[in-house]
Formats: structure tokens, sequence, C-alpha cells
């Protein structure tokens, strides 16, 4: 008799799945209007998987290391600095009317989909991290640490949707994105958008994240109650 996987990895074998019914019904979309318009997606969907294996990648280095040493620095700037694409794809949804389409309620399934796998990966992937920071610091402190990283995600967002940067351009042209967050962050009244994109992102994510908190550990707390019955 085969033996069960172990949770993780039926998570990770059932995330996987369903990225690739994502990706399966943009093949089935673009064949049936000869187009790959949406093809980005594709694209922001595996943009949306590397902040969940930094975050993996993250907790097991923190087993035999401190996160005060390089590799978890350089693993946790990684995981912030990507972060954001997972959310970032909840925008994606301004693009669905750009281009002349055969079924646009298909086109909304698929977008959703698209969306749906990319917000999870970005709530696990906060989980993970979160789980890491409890093991270490007060309550308080890993809740506000945990804020203030979707408060920086919400702005990169901004960035992102707004000033057209992209994660890797920190590295690429960091005077130029230096400037323009600089010009925002000191003039916040000349750019209102800047608020109201912020806000209302940190809002949706906050929330999207303290449900997965809250479902996990009140599942958590459910399996584990449940003891064995005994064998006559």
């Amino acid at each position: 008799m085969r033996r069960p996987l172990p949770p993780k990895r039926r998570l990770a074998a059932a995330l996987a799945v369903s990225s690739l019914t994502s990706v399966g019904l943009f093949a089935a979309g673009a064949w049936s209007n000869h187009s790959v318009a949406f093809a980005y997606l594709v694209w922001n969907l595996f943009l949306a998987w590397l902040p969940l294996l930094f975050a993996v990648w993250l907790s097991r280095t923190l087993r035999t290391h401190l996160w005060s040493s390089w590799p978890a620095l350089a693993l946790t700037a990684a995981w912030v600095g990507f972060l954001p694409n997972s959310f970032y794809m909840i925008s994606d949804f301004i693009h669905i009317q750009e281009v002349q389409r055969v079924d646009l309620l298909y086109d909304v399934v698929m977008f959703a989909s698209f969306i749906f796998n990319g917000v999870l990966l970005g709530c696990i992937s906060l989980y993970l991290v979160h789980y890491e920071l409890e093991r270490r610091l007060r309550w308080r402190s890993a809740v506000a640490a945990i804020g203030w990283v979707l408060l920086a995600c919400s702005f990169a967002i901004y960035v992102g949707r707004e000033l057209r940067w992209n994660t890797w351009d920190v590295l690429v042209n960091p005077a130029g994105i230096l400037v323009d967050v600089s010009n925002r962050l000191l003039n916040p009244h000349a750019y209102p958008h800047v608020v109201a994109t912020t806000a209302s992102f940190f809002v949706v994510m906050a929330s999207l994240y303290v449900v997965t908190w809250q479902t996990a550990g009140a599942l958590h707390q459910h399996t584990s109650g449940q003891l064995p019955k005994k064998q006559s």
C-alpha cells in the first residue's frame, strides 16, 4: 500500500495543479481567439511563485543559520522584493477589455483563476515568514513586521502599475526608482493616486491575509485536537 504524500508536498502539488489549470485556461483561450494577447498572465504567475520559493528556502535556511546571517538576509530581501508580484496580479483586471475577444465571460474566469493563484501564493509565503517571526519575536512585533511588509507591498504595486517599474529595476536602474519614489513620498498631495492606491491594496491584502492566518490556525487546532481512536 502506497504511503500518502506529506501535507506540505500535497499542498505544493495542489498549488502546481491549480497554476497549471490557469495556464491551461490561457492556452484554450489563445487557441479559440487565435491570439496570445494575455500571455503576460503566465509570466506574472511565474513571478508570483518566486516569493513562495524564497520563503520556503528562507525557512529551511533558518534551521541552521541566524536571521542576521548573510544567507538569511539575502533570502529575506529577495522575498520582500518579489512579494508584491503576487498581489500585483489583482490589478491585471484592468486589461480584460483591452482586446476584442470571443467570450468575455471566459476571460473573466481565466483572469480570476490567475489572480486567485497569485494571491494564494503570496498569502502562503507571508504565512511561512510570519510563522518564523513568531518563533523569534513577540506576537505584536511579528504582526507589526508583517503589517509593514504589506504596506511596502501596497506601495510597490502602485510603483509597478502606475510608474511601470519592475522588481529587477532596483538593481538595473536604482537611481530612476529613487527619484520617482522620493518625489511621491515627499509630495504626496501632488500625487493623490499614491495614497488611494496604496491604502486600498493594503486594506484588501491585509484582510485576505488575516483570513489566511486565522484559517490556518483554526484548522491546525481542529486537526491537532482529534485523537486517533483506540483499537479494541
